[in-house]
């Protein structure tokens, strides 16, 4: 204390020091820098404000030391000290000019900042709100209702005013509307009704939005006027692979989804049992059916149980419908939304040769959010879902992620598997990854990719496969022959006929079984399961190894180690992803072994 030019602060900065490790307070870091840059000044203060130009001093923590030093003062009958600028203003009225000496210690006075105007990110809720407020005439004497505010803004918001974006929250994009009562730029009147209106502050926010936005995104160029009805824009670009000129027009009410059609079952039978066809020379010939443009129009398909949680089952369905696109909604046999081509004359595919009125498009999507992702892959179903897929001929596969929130602790247990998944599919399979932060999100991508296929489809012929012609064993043989002689047609099945060849069970040969089967073991990838059926071709064939190994070696301890090491001692010279370790060669055992 005796080292200290200011011994007095210092005790009483020490003893709020001590009162925060005591209390275990946020504050301890702050005491402890102010009180070692005072106890290193050599400078005596005249005034507790003089500190503030140490490190650790702000203006709260010297006023502290002002009021501790006027209650010392006072307590002892000492007098108060002036504080510097007060002096100098004292000694500039005494002698009509500047004391030099005055300007020590002196701090300049700070330029008080301007803040900034208040201006709402792009697309986000405020933003909204404000534009569908302005389209109110200025002197309008009464507001909008909260149902006509959410009319004129949503199409101007990329979250949705109705539903929170994570199920597990309660805020919506309606939220905001605190935040701009709160900053004085809209005003709330009326009750129960309430009406919303800007105030003079919320009409310049308007005013600089409109003028510095970039229409196309704010859509400012197409926005309507408070007592018209609102429609959805004609201009989007929020996708990144595509540039949509149009947008069919927003739906005034909801219009009734068609209910799910033909049951699975009613297509089992379509499509015959067959031998796989290994030579080309046994492909079937056939006649392409022709639909000209005009015939058809493409409509986008939902699978019945994507929903978005289980109170709020018809979430995508009715968005889809708000966006301008009706899904024809029914349970899928594989995908979770695909497109079809859907002919306008029921009875033409039938008088052509082929059944029901659906054409299926090459495009499917299947949906993820990361939570069902992760547990997908835990139980091995991401696995068996994506074998079918590449079983069901169709080209273009695109993957959706919703990126919702997770508990960390929970996901970063899975995060290093959940990457890998996410490589393994772009790089194996060549599968498209979408990836989105919420369902709004994953609508709109929906909506642009169906007015995309719209734009690309039904301008254009399509040739489809004769399904007379189609069994089980020939169709991905000849979808392949078809892709590498003919890369310039398209050709398509009817959609019964793919919901046939797509039934969990019926296309699936004893090779796909067993392959299906050494992936349920845990660490069997689809690589280390074709490796393991390129050495032993049927399941009995494996089973049969281990069998021989018990009837050579009996059933001690060294006929159950060469068990557990029968497929690691085959494949454990194997590069990559392909290679099998002893652990996973003692899984194999405990399974197809009986060890």
């Amino acid at each position: 204390m005796a080292e200290c030019a200011n011994p007095l602060l210092l005790s009483w900065v020490k003893e709020w020091l001590d009162t925060a490790r005591e209390r275990n307070s946020k504050g301890v870091t702050t005491y402890k820098t102010a009180y070692d840059s005072l106890k290193s000044c050599p400078l005596p203060f005249t005034h507790p404000s003089e500190a503030q130009q140490l490190t650790g001093f702000g203006p709260k923590l010297c006023s502290r030391l002002t009021d501790k030093l006027k209650a010392y003062c006072e307590e002892h009958g000492l007098p108060m000290p002036e504080m510097p600028q007060k002096q100098r203003k004292k000694s500039k009225s005494k002698d009509g000019g500047d004391d030099e000496s005055g300007d020590e210690g002196v701090q300049p006075k700070k330029k008080a900042r301007k803040p900034k105007p208040y201006v709402p990110g792009l697309r986000s809720g405020a933003y909204a709100l404000i534009l569908a407020l302005s389209t109110l005439d200025e002197n309008a004497p009464s507001g909008l209702t909260k149902a006509q505010t959410i009319e004129l803004a949503q199409p101007h918001c990329a979250a949705s005013f109705s539903a929170p974006a994570d199920p597990n929250s309660f805020y919506t994009a309606w939220s905001s509307m605190k935040t701009l009562i709160t900053k004085d730029l809209v005003c709330e009147k009326g009750r129960p009704l309430r009406r919303y209106s800007l105030t003079d502050e919320g009409w310049d926010v308007a005013k600089r939005i409109k003028k510095s936005s970039d229409p196309s995104q704010g859509r400012l160029d197409t926005f309507v006027a408070a007592d018209k009805p609102a429609t959805q824009s004609a201009k989007s670009n929020e996708d990144q692979f595509v540039d949509l000129e149009f947008s069919p027009p927003r739906p005034t009410a909801r219009q009734p989804s068609e209910s799910p059609t033909k049951p699975t079952s009613s297509f089992a039978d379509i499509i015959p049992q067959g031998e796989l066809v290994s030579n080309l020379s046994a492909l079937p010939t056939f006649t392409p059916i022709i639909l000209e443009p005009g015939s058809f129009t493409v409509e986008l398909v939902l699978d019945v149980r994507e929903i978005r949680a289980k109170t709020d089952r018809d979430y995508m369905q009715n968005n889809l419908l708000t966006s301008g696109v009706k899904p024809i909604m029914r349970a899928l046999e594989l995908g979770d939304i695909l497109w079809v081509a859907k002919v306008r004359d029921p009875a033409l595919l039938s008088r052509l040769g082929a059944e029901g009125d659906e054409v299926l498009l090459d495009y499917i999507i299947e949906r993820k959010r990361l939570d069902d992702l992760v547990s997908s892959i835990k139980d091995g179903r991401f696995h068996e879902q994506k074998f079918r897929l590449r079983k069901s001929g169709i080209k273009n596969v695109i993957y959706i992620i919703e990126e919702i929130s997770m508990n960390s602790d929970h996901f970063q247990k899975y995060e290093e598997a959940v990457q890998s998944a996410i490589a393994g599919t772009q790089v194996v399979e060549g599968y498209f990854i979408k990836k989105t932060q919420k369902m709004d999100d994953t609508i709109r991508y929906l909506v642009s990719m169906t007015k995309l296929l719209k734009q690309r489809y039904e301008k254009k012929p399509l040739y489809l496969i004769p399904t007379k012609v189609i069994t089980t064993g020939n169709y991905m043989p000849l979808v392949a022959h078809l892709r590498e002689t003919k890369p310039a047609t398209e050709f398509h099945i009817t959609y019964s006929a793919f919901a046939s060849l797509s039934s969990k069970s019926e296309t699936l040969t004893l090779r796909d079984v067993y392959l299906k089967m050494l992936m349920c073991t845990r660490g069997i990838t689809g690589e280390k399961a074709l490796e393991i059926q390129k050495r032993w071709k049927t399941p009995i064939e494996l089973v049969e190894a281990y069998k021989g190994i018990e009837e050579k070696e009996g059933g001690g301890e060294q006929s159950r180690k060469r068990k557990a090491e029968l497929v690691s001692a085959e494949m454990g010279n194997l590069v990559g992803r392909k290679k099998i370790a002893k652990t996973l060669s003692v899984k194999v055992a405990e399974v197809w072994g009986n060890i």
